[in-house]
């Protein structure tokens, strides 16, 4: 391939991705908008009406449906966790010449990985449901106990100093030592070695898509703020040193809401 076209294809494969993830970012808050949301997750009327709804009422509630409410997480998972890759992309790119890779491979790469994290979705889905018809969370995945939301967030944030944790958060840190370990050349290989990176991304990041259970899982600032931390624990020179105060941090935000649940619950 010449070099011309060795930088379109180059070109056509980034810009897409980044692409799909400004589509996937105007979708989720379109949907927010849609359900009286705002941006820091807080309903409007008509929100706060929709959150007060009995998911077993004789009417059609998409919140409350599985093929909706997968859909949504699906969609958020493209727009939280396909930036948290783009360390990954750009050291398999690297890899092309001195290893053989293509870029079907990198395509298998993002596919693979993006596959795991959409049965993640499915599995936070069911999760949802479970705890919204058990009556934990209200329509729009709020906790309705401070000490759920208080006990999760000090959950999630005890997991950060666990060996689970370290184990995943160095593989999804140091992806180069994965791709040198694992390498498989062309599409099929791409996908496998994606499908492993999106596993052990998942072990290092599912509790902060779990505290969506916190704030609202249509909060757009938490969204932000989660897919922010999540890019900067991926990051080679910074990456190892939020892991651990972001798990003060939880602990702390945790105990504080559990203390003082006015702060979030109101009197």
């Amino acid at each position: 391939m010449t070099r011309t076209g060795f930088l379109s294809v180059r070109s056509i494969l980034w810009l897409s991705f980044f692409a799909a993830i400004l589509i996937a970012w105007w979708v989720m808050f379109d949907m927010a908008r849609s359900m009286d949301v705002d941006f820091i997750g807080r309903p409007g009327e008509m929100g706060k009406r929709m959150a007060m709804m009995d998911p077993r009422m004789p009417m059609y509630m998409p919140m409350a449906n599985f093929g909706p409410l997968f859909a949504m997480w699906a969609i958020m998972m493209a727009a939280m966790m396909l930036p948290t890759i783009v360390p990954t992309l750009t050291n398999y790119q690297r890899l092309m010449v001195s290893a053989d890779g293509s870029w079907g491979g990198w395509v298998g790469v993002l596919l693979g990985y993006f596959i795991v994290w959409v049965a993640f979705a499915a599995l936070i889905t069911a999760v949802q449901l479970a705890l919204l018809f058990g009556g934990v969370v209200d329509m729009l995945g709020i906790a309705k106990s401070p000490w759920v939301a208080g006990g999760l967030m000090i959950a999630v944030g005890a997991f950060q100093f666990t060996r689970a944790k370290e184990v995943c958060h160095g593989v999804c840190h140091s992806p180069m030592t994965y791709f040198l370990g694992h390498w498989k050349t062309g599409f099929a290989g791409g996908l496998r070695m994606g499908l492993g990176l999106g596993a052990f991304c998942v072990g290092c990041c599912w509790g902060f898509m779990a505290l969506g259970f916190v704030g609202g899982v249509m909060s757009l600032l938490w969204m932000g703020l989660a897919t922010l931390f999540m890019v900067l624990e991926k990051l080679p020179q910074i990456g190892h040193h939020v892991t651990k105060p972001m798990g003060v941090a939880l602990i702390v935000g945790g105990g504080v809401i559990c203390v003082m649940p006015n702060l979030i619950y109101g009197g």
